[in-house]
């Protein structure tokens, strides 16, 4: 019998496969050896699922070149260190039984099994998340996402934390705080999940989670030497890391938001939308609120309000409609960037601003996603159905949104003090760096190389100084610590002002 004939061509005698609905045979979706297990899905979805993983995984060294900037150069490289060492212990953790204990098909309302530990079973079944991709292909997107949360935590040991207990801390806090976390917001057995929180993509698993583990961070560790004196009163060291972890920031959200579709369709497209353009109102904001204390266009500030624009809009970038966007930006920048000063009335030492970039940008955004979400939105997809928000007149999804945020929140804060307590009792993790070693920079007590060859140039002029002081005095100047000090925080002087300006 023919077929369906365009245009001269018989359509059905093309050589394409068609797709088919999932039949549910086994866990692991089918035989491959004996089956096609692509046919339940769409290629455009699994192609653009597998870009958007790489995209937030460009974000995770954006974090560390981010990081890096804003901190003392002799700091520099531990905190890029750190970023793709979070990649690596995460991946590991996530793959171990990060993906089990967060997404599992059995899971409970707080948390999942082992079923999949080791990946068991995970591979062309439909996912938790979508029925349009597997679970192989969200386990390696959602991976990325459980890394780059714990590198936005761990800046908190800037200056002034050893590297080995914040590898441990990555491990134990990835599975003991971000997985529960990840599992009630966006597991359907979850209890936000059921309840009607609405997270696209990480406000409170990623971002408050994050923000409120670098709060308890910085008070474990304690304040950095010279606190509160003029030693502290550096700018940001290095600019262009600012700018160029920003740039990757920015560039890799849109793999963030809208690959949290979690298909190629129309609500992927708007969240791209809008999280570019709270992106860029909030950099303006921040900006122009920096430019009426000091009368300079900060670069730093233009930055910093990128990144809170597009912390703001994650929550609802699946949500809510384009013109929301803007407000989503101005808000969520302004409101980070007068959080900056929390943590002087608060007397505690936040080095880099993460707990009022994330923790207080993820809960402007999920509140301002009560108000903004939209029905019409979310169902760009073509199937998702919400109740919306206050533009559906549906007014308790406030009262949701604030029982997510609060509750992600205060876990993510008293665990990781618990953790942190615990870890801190346990010979040979003591979180705290020698003096010493802050002095000399975390770079080279604890890494032994450098961001920049400014180290080794001082040491040989010390060299050739002190070999000529010492032939006078009978001394050697580094048998001081205080030439030390002199060395390394030199270079900094008048280059140095932490974001506490802004």
């Amino acid at each position: 019998m023919s077929g369906l004939i365009v245009e001269g061509i018989d359509l059905d005698a093309l050589n394409y496969t068609i797709k088919v609905p999932y039949n549910g045979t086994i866990m692991t979706g089918g035989d491959s050896r004996n089956a096609d297990l692509n046919i339940f899905y769409d290629a455009g979805d699994i192609a653009w699922m597998i870009t958007a993983t790489a995209l937030v995984l460009l974000m995770i060294p954006g974090v560390g070149f981010f990081y890096s900037g804003l901190a003392r150069r002799k700091s520099a490289l531990s905190l890029i260190w750190l970023s793709i060492m979070a990649t690596a212990v995460v991946s590991f953790q996530w793959f171990f039984w990060g993906f089990s204990l967060a997404f599992s098909h059995t899971a409970g309302k707080f948390i999942g099994d082992l079923e999949n530990i080791g990946f068991r079973n995970v591979l062309a079944a439909p996912s938790v998340g979508s029925t349009k991709i597997p679970d192989l292909l969200f386990a390696v997107y959602q991976g990325m996402f459980a890394a780059i949360t714990v590198a936005l935590a761990v800046g908190a040991v800037a200056e002034r934390g050893r590297m080995l207990p914040c590898v441990v801390f990555m491990f134990v806090w990835s599975t003991l705080i971000y997985d529960p976390i990840a599992c009630w917001t966006w597991n359907s057995s979850g209890w936000v999940f059921k309840m009607g929180g609405l997270d696209f993509a990480g406000g409170t698993p990623v971002h408050i989670s994050s923000g409120s583990a670098a709060l308890a961070y910085s008070i474990m560790l304690g304040k950095r030497r010279g606190h509160g004196t003029h030693e502290l009163n550096y700018r940001p060291h290095n600019v262009t890391h600012i700018v160029i972890g920003t740039v990757f920031l920015w560039v890799g959200w849109f793999g963030f938001n809208a690959g949290s579709a979690l298909a190629a369709n129309m609500r992927a497209v708007m969240a791209a939308v809008v999280t570019n353009l709270a992106a860029c109102v909030g950099g303006i904001t921040w900006c122009v609120l920096d430019y009426r204390l000091e009368r300079k266009w900060s670069t730093v500030g233009f930055c910093s309000g990128v990144v809170a624009g597009l912390v703001a809009i994650t929550p609802g970038s699946g949500f809510v409609p384009a013109w929301a966007a803007v407000i989503y930006g101005v808000v969520g920048a302004a409101g980070a960037n007068y959080a900056t000063k929390l943590k002087f009335v608060l007397g505690i030492d936040d080095a880099l601003d993460i707990f009022a970039e994330h923790a207080i940008g993820g809960f402007i955004g999920n509140i301002l996603t009560a108000f903004f979400a939209a029905d019409y939105i979310a169902h760009l997809d073509g199937f998702s159905e919400i109740p919306g928000g206050w533009l559906n007149h549906h007014w308790v999804q406030l009262g949701y949104q604030l029982a997510d945020s609060v509750s992600g929140g205060a876990y993510s804060f008293g665990g990781t003090c618990l953790i942190l307590f615990i870890m801190n009792l346990i010979p040979g993790l003591s979180l705290r760096a020698t003096e010493e070693a802050e002095i000399l920079g975390i770079d080279d007590a604890e890494i032994g190389e450098f961001a920049y060859d400014y180290v080794e140039l001082t040491r040989e002029v010390l060299n050739d100084t002190s070999d000529a002081e010492s032939k006078y005095s009978g001394s050697h100047p580094h048998n001081d610590l205080n030439v030390h000090e002199k060395s390394h925080d030199s270079a900094n002087v008048g280059r140095d002002l932490p974001i506490e300006s802004h």
